[in-house]
Parts: C-alpha cells; sequence; structure tokens
C-alpha cells in the first residue's frame, strides 16, 4: 500500500498483513489487528512464536518482509526507529538496554535530554543550573516510581528487577504515545511485580500499549484484549476472559489444563 491509501487504514495503529523471514526460516506470516488509542493490548503465544519479531517491526529495529504498519494513518513500514520514537513510539527490551557504568539519574538524563532537544549541546556542560528543568523532571519522575533512593546508584549495582524498573522508566520519560513492554516484570519477585503492575495500572489512559508478558496473571489485568501468535499468524484473538475460555489456546499455549 502507499501512502496515499494511509489514511483509509482505520484504526490508532494498524499491522496489515506483516511478516518476516530471515532467509529461510519464515517467523511471521501474515499478522493483522488494529490498536485503539488507549487500548491495552496483550500479545501472547508459545517460545518462537515471533511475539519479540513483532515488536522489533512495529518499533522500526528492522522492516517486515512483507505487509505494512500504519501509524496515526500514516505508513511507517520503512521509517526508521529513531523517528517512531519521535512520534511517539517507544519500547523496553526483553533483556535491559541500559548504560550500566552510569548512574540512575544519569541514564534518565540522557533520556530527558534528547526529549528536549539538549542531547547536542556539548559546549556546555550538564548541570542543575544550567538545566534545571530537566534535573526537576528526572527528580519527579524517580520520586513518583518510588526510585528517589537509588537517584546516584551505578546501574550495575543495582538488582536485576530494580534495573527493569529502570528500563520501564526510561520509556515513560519520553512521554510517548504507544508503549511497547517486552516482559517488564521479568525477573522481579513478587513484590516488585506487583509494584510494576500498580504503576503500569495508573499510567495515562490515552497511552496505548502493547505487552508481552509470561506472567498471566499481569497480562489478564493489564490487558483490555489479547492476541495469541502460533506458527507466524494471530491463532486467537478477544478479551481476557475470551482467551481463557478458548480451547484452541487452552491446547496450543497452556496445554491441556484449564487455564487459570
Amino acid at each position: 500500500m502507499d501512502l496515499g491509501n494511509a489514511t483509509s487504514v482505520g484504526g490508532f495503529l494498524n499491522i496489515d498483513k506483516i511478516g518476516k523471514s530471515f532467509g529461510g526460516l519464515k517467523i511471521l506470516t501474515d499478522v493483522s489487528f488494529s490498536v485503539s488509542k488507549g487500548e491495552r493490548i496483550g500479545i501472547i503465544g508459545p517460545n518462537g512464536a515471533g511475539k519479540t519479531t513483532l515488536f522489533n517491526m512495529i518499533a522500526g529495529e528492522f522492516p517486515p518482509t512483507n505487509g505494512d504498519i500504519y501509524y496515526e494513518g500514516e505508513n511507517i513500514t520503512k521509517l526508521p526507529n529513531y523517528k517512531r520514537v519521535r512520534k511517539g513510539m517507544a519500547r523496553t527490551f526483553q533483556k535491559n538496554n541500559l548504560l550500566n557504568d552510569l548512574t540512575v539519574l544519569d541514564n534518565l538524563l540522557l533520556v530527558l535530554q534528547k526529549k528536549v532537544g539538549l542531547e547536542k549541546v556539548w559546549y556546555k556542560p550538564r548541570t542543575n543550573k544550567r538545566f534545571p528543568g530537566i534535573y526537576d523532571e528526572a527528580d519527579r519522575l524517580l520520586e513518583t516510581w518510588q526510585l528517589q533512593e537509588r537517584r546516584d546508584t551505578v546501574i550495575n549495582r543495582l538488582s536485576y528487577g530494580e534495573q527493569r524498573q529502570i528500563e520501564i522508566l526510561l520509556g515513560i520519560a519520553t512521554e510517548p504515545r504507544v508503549l511497547l513492554l517486552d516482559e517488564p516484570t521479568a525477573g522481579m519477585s513478587n513484590a516488585e511485580t506487583s509494584y510494576i503492575l500498580n504503576l503500569l495500572n495508573d499510567l495515562p489512559k490515552d497511552l496505548t500499549l502493547l505487552i508481552i508478558e509470561h506472567d498471566m496473571d499481569v497480562l489478564f489485568s493489564l490487558s483490555d484484549r489479547i492476541i495469541v501468535l502460533h506458527n507466524g499468524v494471530v491463532l486467537a484473538e478477544g478479551t481476557p476472559d475470551q482467551i481463557k475460555n478458548d480451547p484452541r489456546v487452552t491446547e496450543v499455549y497452556f496445554g491441556k489444563e484449564e487455564v487459570v
């Protein structure tokens, strides 16, 4: 489809018959779905179903082999990832993607500098006196996420669960309109998981979330709708209750046992 037809595609975010192959290996073949603004979408499927590959294409890490992606009526299929970030798309990764030798504050300030266009101001040392706005914003975010005590801690001295929290915080700091969360509670304790779940539930209702998560309790509580991937296509799509009671999902994804 060309850009001239983009506005004819309904929905806030539209995935239109996309597929991805690496050489002769087909990961996804024909995946289509639409997402409304502010909707929370869970993505599940067996290992190797292509969940992270789907995220990588939506975020612009690499292009699909076939199909198109539309965002706010624009065909962004060939748009590089940094331009998608500028348009309000952000993501987290399965494995933490942090600057481990810098402090929590420095990681956050780098994101905020980019957001306000100060990333190329190399001739002025970054200090609170020169750029008080980004420091104030960083402290506000750290306080909201109850991470103020970790402000000056080097990332590699944090627990894995705390690093996951910082990863999510950096995504939120860009003030996205779409946030892709790839296993946001992976490696967290029950207490950390509950904490993150509460914070995600408190995010602005107009923020669109796409979530890959293996903790079904977390996914079902966060999602308005769940999409199940299997063998490169969408196997099922529906509300959490519909997915729980779908015999195809029970057999393919959860095994023969009843979903609880």
